[in-house]
């Protein structure tokens, strides 16, 4: 019997739980929400102590307090650009231990002819789908680490070779649930790594980000079921929010993307990926200097700047929040468009130029935006390209077609800041950079920003 102390510190953490999902709903709340997750988990987990007496309980302090470690230097060594590969990593650990778990729960229900079924069933389904999101996340880590390569991997039986495993896996969590054998946890986690490995091989380029939200939803949804098998709440409602959340915001992004789940996840299989050939090209365009720029911006009434993943690798948030400051005490009104996917996360530019303190008030998110294009005098993308794109707009054939995009070409005057000519994520041109009222300035963003915010106050 769970004394009733630690039943009301698991329902203290539970609220605390929502509470932290709704606090991330807010640029203006989310550190607190993260905060106030952060230490129901930690409360939770000193609970469990309490709960009932634990064998082995050096192991476990043990494991604990490596993991501890691990995730503290991990989370602080991190770049803002390399955030979805850690959201990709936990997500991944969070789904093998709940496979684990699994797979030792329906050992222990080996031979027991009196074993619920439902209970059962429930552990072979943790134990298939948490390896699926273990398997899949760990792959998807490696693809946006650039230890492998971010286009779709496709060959031949794939598909059928995805199907069987699928099928062997449902076949063998029904034989378990009726009645479970000592291989029953072992076999399905090996299913469920080799399904997860097939699912996200074929994924490639700005998709990438939302399997990792879709892994996540699987997560969320084992942990819910292991927190069944084990007749405990807490794990439920914790994984159920995740797995709701995740499961949502999944939908979200590839709505974002202008795609459905499905075609993100099998549409390399019939050619449908948002990565395309990369290859840069060698049009003509018209260039200029930070100077040349910093007339048309000091010289403009309103100001709309639309940040992306090139801001971010050049870590170039801090020059750039200078700039719009300098420009706004020359009584230029300055706004930040913010795509759904610009980066390679939902909220990547939000946290990143929070970070810089760009008031929230000039976060303006891309359904409010669009509009004042046409009212704008000057445009200035940072390092974004694939979110401007109007190829989303009018070329079918275009990979990125369908997806909702900023109405940049809507503006009077464009700058593009970019390294080089070469495209977007996406991997296809982009015809506004050569567009007749698109300027380009070269070179790193953030050595470029710091040069045309000294031409700014130059003037």
């Amino acid at each position: 019997m769970i004394p009733v102390w630690v039943q009301v510190l698991y329902l203290f953490a539970a609220v605390c739980f929502i509470l932290a999902l709704k606090g991330l709903s807010s640029p203006k709340t989310a550190r607190r929400g993260n905060l106030l997750g952060a230490g129901a988990a930690v409360v939770a987990t000193a609970a469990v102590f309490f709960e009932r007496p634990l064998d082995n309980i050096v192991p476990i302090l043990v494991a604990v307090g490596a993991g501890t470690v691990l995730g503290a230097v991990g989370a602080r060594r991190v770049q803002m650009t390399q955030m979805p590969q850690l959201v990709a990593l936990f997500n991944g650990v969070g789904g093998g231990a709940a496979a684990i778990v699994a797979v030792l729960e329906l050992n222990g229900l080996a031979g027991d002819a009196g074993a619920p079924p439902v209970v059962a069933g429930a552990a072979a389904f943790t134990a298939a789908v948490g390896s699926v999101s273990f398997a899949g996340s760990v792959v998807t880590f490696a693809k946006l680490q650039g230890l492998m390569t971010t286009r779709p991997v496709v060959f031949p039986g794939l598909p059928l070779l995805f199907g069987a495993a699928l099928l062997a896996a449902v076949i063998t969590a029904l034989l378990a649930a009726v009645g479970p054998g000592r291989m029953s946890g072992a076999a399905l986690a090996a299913l469920g790594l080799l399904a997860g490995v097939l699912l996200v091989l074929p994924v490639g380029g700005a998709d990438v980000p939302i399997v990792i939200s879709l892994l996540n939803a699987f997560t969320g949804i084992t942990v819910a079921a292991g927190g069944y098998v084990l007749g405990n709440v807490l794990l439920l409602i914790a994984g159920t929010l995740v797995g709701a959340s995740g499961t949502l915001l999944t939908v979200l992004m590839a709505r974002g993307m202008g795609r459905s789940v499905l075609n993100t996840l099998f549409g390399a299989l019939k050619g449908g990926s948002t990565l395309g050939a990369g290859t840069a090209s060698d049009r003509p365009v018209r260039s200029a200097g930070p100077e040349d720029v910093a007339i048309m911006l000091g010289y403009a009434s309103r100001v709309i700047i639309v940040p992306g993943y090139g801001l971010a690798v050049a870590q170039a948030q801090h020059a750039l929040r200078e700039l719009g400051d300098v420009l706004m005490e020359r009584g230029v009104e300055v706004d930040y468009a913010i795509h759904p996917v610009a980066g390679r996360m939902p909220g990547h530019m939000n946290v990143l130029l929070a970070e810089a303190q760009v008031p929230y008030e000039q976060l303006v998110e891309m359904d409010e935006i669009n509009p004042e294009f046409k009212r704008s005098d000057v445009v200035l993308v940072v390092g974004a390209n694939d979110v401007v794109n109007p190829a989303a707009k009018t070329t079918p054939g275009a990979p990125i077609y369908g997806m909702p995009i900023l109405q940049v070409d809507d503006a009077k005057q464009i700058v593009f800041m970019k390294r080089s000519m070469r495209p977007g994520f996406a991997g296809i041109e982009n015809e506004l950079l050569f567009d007749p009222k698109t300027t380009l300035l070269f070179g790193d963003a953030k050595e470029t920003m710091e040069k045309l915010l000294s031409a700014v106050k130059a003037l």
